[in-house]
Formats: structure tokens, sequence, C-alpha cells
């Protein structure tokens, strides 16, 4: 009978000390690896989601909500600003592009975001089927929308109030959908977009037959019902084109996605815009880092405990491992006695240990991929978010390596009593 198969009837005698020892190893192997992957994952989520927007200005609040609101569509607006502020905005040489968008409404949860041409662009997104839109109440769905809600080119749909579903404030004007999106792995596969006009037009033709009580869900938004009752419907017609025009200056929007030509305007409009203007301006990046550190708080706790458990586990294969040396010392030293080496004796105590680490290391990146299940359909559920995993190998190699290690100072520390075995007193004590 060879050293492992010793090691693992050893094993199989003492079930309830392999159980315990291998189970608590593996949750701590399981916690380091998944609370790393998550947070790398969503991390890199976050990132990609942004796309090629450096800067977001919109009402005053908040710039971290501005930033989940209107990047990510992942909070409520902080209010609206007017779309005169575009028109200035697009005139600044420092500025590349700048995009606004106003949204409120949904389809079945589906945030509907309406945009210029730009907006597409800033993401990177192409059309897999079908065109852009070109006239108001015309629709083009992210991917992974046209994947959940089963609409197609041509088919029909109504939007209602909020930003999450429901069927009692639904808005009478029909979109059509006219375009599909590939999809970007970005927040637009989860949007539908469609043009300002558009939306324009469904809160105005509510504001003459609802009295615009209400536009919106969100307190912030309380404003985003004044500028729906500023304009008449008969200057709708004039409105339905890409490029929009001076008269609609007094229009409101909700925010204004911008990227630069330089660092030069990264560094000087945001502080430009939020000492002089009644708006704020939000950095993706910088409010992005920001959050990370305060989540970063947390995984570090998760980590820390996760180590602590992996040292009592290492505690509790080493008492066993040393017990057993104890307990088995006969044998141990009459297999000594039949011609076995120390470093026989080594490894028929030591192959018991790593059986343990081997096992824990399974389990535990088992556990890890149930966890991180569980936890992508719970974003996917409340945030609809679908958090592509990232599996970071270094990172992945670093914790096992430090698993590895811990574990086998254990081993070699609940087997050096070997080395100093007295044979003879073992067999005469035990005769």
């Amino acid at each position: 009978m060879n050293n492992w198969k010793i090691s693992l009837k050893n094993l199989i005698h003492k079930p309830l000390y392999a159980f315990l020892s291998i189970f608590s190893l593996s949750i701590s192997i399981g916690l380091l690896l998944g609370i790393q992957q998550l947070d790398t994952s969503i991390q890199n989520q976050f990132e990609n989601g942004l796309g090629a927007v450096e800067m977001v200005v919109g009402a005053k609040g908040s710039p971290l909500q501005l930033v989940l609101s209107s990047v990510l569509h992942i909070d409520n607006p902080t209010g609206n600003i007017a779309y005169s502020e575009v028109v200035k905005m697009k005139k600044n040489p420092l500025v590349k592009e700048a995009v606004p968008i106003s949204y409120g409404d949904s389809y079945k949860g589906h945030r509907i975001v309406g945009a210029t041409l730009g907006f597409a662009k800033m993401y990177s997104a192409e059309l897999l089927e079908g065109r852009e839109v070109e006239t108001a109440m015309e629709a083009v769905l992210g991917n992974d929308v046209a994947q959940r809600s089963g609409l197609k080119l041509g088919d029909t749909f109504v939007s209602s109030h909020g930003l999450t579903e429901n069927s009692i404030e639904q808005h009478e004007e029909y979109f059509t959908v006219v375009g599909i999106y590939k999809p970007t792995y970005k927040v637009i596969d989860r949007l539908i977009v469609t043009n300002l006009e558009s939306i324009w037009d469904v809160h105005d033709h509510d504001g003459h037959e609802e009295g615009h009580d209400e536009a919106h869900l969100e307190p912030e938004h309380d404003d985003h019902s004044e500028h729906e009752n500023h304009e008449d419907h008969e200057n709708h017609e004039n409105h339905h084109a890409h490029d929009l025009h001076e008269e609609d200056d007094d229009r409101e929007i909700t925010s204004i996605l911008v990227s630069f030509r330089n660092p030069i305007g990264l560094m000087t409009m945001p502080r430009n815009i939020n000492s002089n203007t009644d708006m704020q301006a939000a950095l993706p990046k910088y409010e992005l880092e920001r959050l990370f550190r305060f989540t970063g708080v947390g995984v570090k706790a998760i980590s820390w405990i996760a180590y602590i458990i992996l040292l009592i586990s290492c505690v509790s294969i080493f008492i066993g491992l040393y017990k057993m040396v104890r307990e088995r010392a006969f044998d141990l030293a009459l297999m000594r006695t039949y011609g076995a080496s120390n470093f026989q004796l080594f490894r028929i105590v030591g192959f018991e240990g790593v059986l343990m680490v081997l096992a824990s290391l399974i389990f535990g990146f088992l556990f890890s991929l149930i966890g991180l299940y569980f936890m992508v359909n719970l974003f996917k559920s409340q945030f609809q978010q679908d958090i592509i995993l990232t599996f970071s190998t270094d990172q992945m190699l670093w914790t096992v390596l430090i698993v590895v290690v811990i574990s086998v100072v254990s081993i070699v520390l609940a087997i050096l009593p070997l080395l100093k075995m007295n044979i003879s007193k073992i067999l005469s004590d035990e005769k």
C-alpha cells in the first residue's frame, strides 16, 4: 500500500476531524476567491460602462448620484437643466462631444433615454439590424432589452412613468422599434434609445391631457414636469429631426454627457461649471474611484474574516496532525525499525495534510463559483446589471499561494516531532 492510500485511509478513519478541517478551509478559500473576483468584476463592469464619457453635467446635487443615474443608469436623476446649456457646451473649443440626454420613463423596467445620435457613439454601439432613430416616437433597443422583452423590428410599445416597471401610469403614445444594437457589454445594452423629441412629445401630450400634476416618481425630478408644460404640441412637427434648433432652448433635459478634445478641458471645465453656474459637473472615473474606496472597506473586512478562518483552519490541521503523530508514535517507531526512513514517515503524515489542502482548494473554488452565481443573479434582478465575471489569474494564484504556504507551514510544524522521536524509548514504554 503506497503512502497516498495510507493517508487517505487515515482521513477516512477520522471523518469528523477531516470534514471540519476541509470544510472550514474550503469556506475561507471560497470567501477569498469569491470576494476578490466579485470586486474585480464589478469594477471592470462599471469602468467599461462609462464608454467615452469623461464628464457629466446636470442639476445640483450629489455628483455620485449624477454619475450613477446619467452614465450607469442605476439611480434616480438629480433634476433637470436647460437645453440651452447644450448649445453653449458645444461651442466650447475644448469639448469634442456634448450629448444631451433626457429620461424618466421606462418599458417593463427598461429605461427609455432620449438623446442625439452621439449617444450611441459614446458607447461604440453598432446596429445589429434596422436603422437609427430618424423621427419622434421611434426607438432603437439595446441588445439585452431586445432579448428580454422579445420586441422585434416594427413592433410597438408604450412607455410608463418612472424608472421601475409599472403598468398603471402608462403614456398613450406608441413607440415603434426601428433598430437593435449589437451587444456592447456596456450600459447601452439595457437601454431603449430614442430622440429628445420623443420624450418631450410624450410628456407634452400628458401635459395637455392630465394637467401635468406629476411627471416622474422621483422627488428630484419634480422640475421635469415644469418644462413639459412650456410648449404647445403644434410646435412638435418642426422638431422631429436629430439636430435640434434654437427654438428648443427653453426646453429642459436631464444631463449632458461630455468628452473632451484634450486634457485641458478635463482639468478646467468641471471647476468652472461648479463655481460659476447653477449646474454641477461630475467626473465619472473620479466618482467611481470614490465609490470603490467605500466598497473596498467592505471587501477588506470580508477578506480579513476569510484570512482569520484560514488561520483557524490551518491551526486545526496542525493540531490534528500533531495529535496523530503523538497517538501513533508506536506505529511510526515500529515502521522506522523495519527500515522506513524519516522521509517516508514524513510523507505518510504530510500526505494526509496535503490531501486535506487539495480537497479544500477544490471545494473552495466550487464554493466561490456558487457564491458568484447567486451574487450575479442578485445584481441582475436588483440592478439589471449583467456582471461579466473577470477572473484575475494573478490574484487567484496569489491567493492559492498564500493558502498553500500557510498550510505547508502547519503541516511541517506538525511532523517536526518525528525528527526527535526516540524509537527505543517509545517501543519500550509501549511494552
